[in-house]
């Protein structure tokens, strides 16, 4: 009784993230399934808008869903491998061309192996009012000093200077809100950028809502720093997106 103690810090906890639950190593095809599933089940679905890629064993080329098909219906199988002139090296059926400016990301960015695209209901909402995130929840927090914005719509990403403004943009971020366009997350696994790809969408969703009662009020920067660096580990990113893929699974019959 009485004893001083110093406070617990984040990095005092003796916990370890990886060691529960089912965070196994996946595939990168395995992994992509279930970004598309978890996407479509967060609501992400916009037509045929949005994109998911990661890198392939070979320079400038990535495995992505062939156009055509929707998240909802994404399988190991139907995933093609294509090259930096979008030709399929592996796999059935052509990719989405705008998939092309997600080249200029992975040239630029060797730390990211996985890109999520998306229109998402009030990630567009922010990028129809051309307005950047906000951090203002602690769920918004792994995102905090990490979402870029670029004020100005490029035109239809199907082409390199598209892509040359969208990666300049980027910067060495892992977010982003494209005004007029959508939101774009870039991980150093496919894991990571579903992760940053849900996450955004909630914040982007809360900052729209709080409108309504006058606005967001943004968490203090030290607070939001320090909350960022213990959500982004990567037991906790990884064991979020497994449990992210169980549920998908469930849904679909599958566990």
């Amino acid at each position: 009784m009485g004893e001083n103690r110093a406070p617990l810090q984040f990095d005092d906890i003796p916990f370890d993230f990886g060691a529960v639950g089912d965070a196994r190593p996946l595939e990168v095809r395995d992994a992509l399934t279930a970004c598309a599933w978890i996407l479509a089940d967060e609501n992400h679905e916009s037509g045929l808008a949005g994109q998911i890629t990661a890198r392939g064993p070979q320079p400038d080329s990535y495995w992505t869903l062939p156009l055509g098909l929707g998240f909802d219906e994404a399988a190991p199988e139907a995933l093609v491998l294509v090259d930096g002139e979008l030709r399929t090296l592996e796999g059935r059926g052509a990719p989405n061309p705008a998939t092309r400016f997600h080249l200029w990301v992975y040239r630029a960015r060797p730390d990211v192996h996985a890109i999520v695209h998306t229109h998402p209901p009030y990630g567009s909402v922010l990028a129809a009012a051309a307005k950047p995130l906000v951090v203002a929840h602690m769920d918004s927090t792994p995102l905090f000093d990490d979402c870029a914005f670029l004020p100005e719509w490029p035109g239809v990403p199907v082409a390199d200077r598209e892509g040359a403004i969208i990666c300049t943009a980027l910067g060495q971020r892992h977010a982003i809100v494209l005004a007029n366009h959508g939101i774009l997350t870039a991980g150093r696994h496919v894991q990571e950028a579903a992760f940053l790809a849900v996450f955004m969408e909630r914040a982007a969703r809360m900052q729209v809502r709080a409108a309504a009662l006058g606005g967001v009020k943004p968490v203090p920067d030290a607070e939001a720093r320090a909350a960022r660096d213990f959500l982004r580990r990567d037991g906790i990113v990884l064991q979020t997106f497994a449990y992210w893929m169980r549920r998908a699974q469930r849904r679909r019959g599958l566990a």
